[in-house]
């Protein structure tokens, strides 16, 4: 089984994608997406993303939840969440076909740290590009240099995008 591994962000024009540990815009379509694009297969994200995960939702249903910690063995386990400290080590786990999961797709979800950390692993994106500019203190890192948009479908004030990666003959 050959992993891809795919980004989905919602991000502004300024590349804001948080504020507070939270969304700063309210997008119902974007969520409904978010779910049936990852139920099924496996989230990557960050500690501070995992916590910011309303409870009734944490982890995500229907998914194996990987997060990544500084401090794995104080982080609580159970049958669909995963904790790992390095997130290339995950990675070149999953290339390598050495872990179960789910299905051959893996969906990183953020937070921003995250993001960063994984892109030169990322085979897509799926970016929800939101029309206008938000306060926020996390950043979506660039993107453009490595990837080329094969899809859009514009939306009122928003739209749904998917990258493919530009040029990609070693996989990390």
């Amino acid at each position: 089984m050959t992993v891809k591994i795919i980004a989905i962000v919602a991000m502004d024009e300024s590349r804001v994608i948080g504020i507070a540990g939270g969304l700063p815009w309210k997008l119902p379509e974007d969520m409904k997406r978010f779910a049936a694009l990852t139920s099924g297969h496996t989230v990557v994200m960050g500690r501070k993303t995992y916590e910011s995960l309303p409870e009734k939702f944490r982890p995500l249903p229907k998914r194996l939840n990987v997060v990544f910690t500084r401090k794995v063995e104080s982080f609580p386990v159970c049958s669909s969440v995963e904790a790992w400290t390095n997130p290339e080590d995950f990675f070149k786990a999953c290339r390598g076909a050495s872990i179960a999961l789910p299905s051959n797709l893996v969906w990183v979800i953020g937070g921003a740290e995250i993001y960063a950390a994984s892109m030169p692993f990322w085979d897509e994106l799926y970016l929800t590009r939101v029309s206008s500019k938000h306060n926020g203190d996390a950043y979506f890192p660039p993107f453009e240099e490595d990837f080329e948009q094969v899809e859009v479908e514009q939306r009122v004030g928003y739209s749904f995008e998917r990258f493919v990666r530009k040029n990609r003959t070693v996989r990390p």
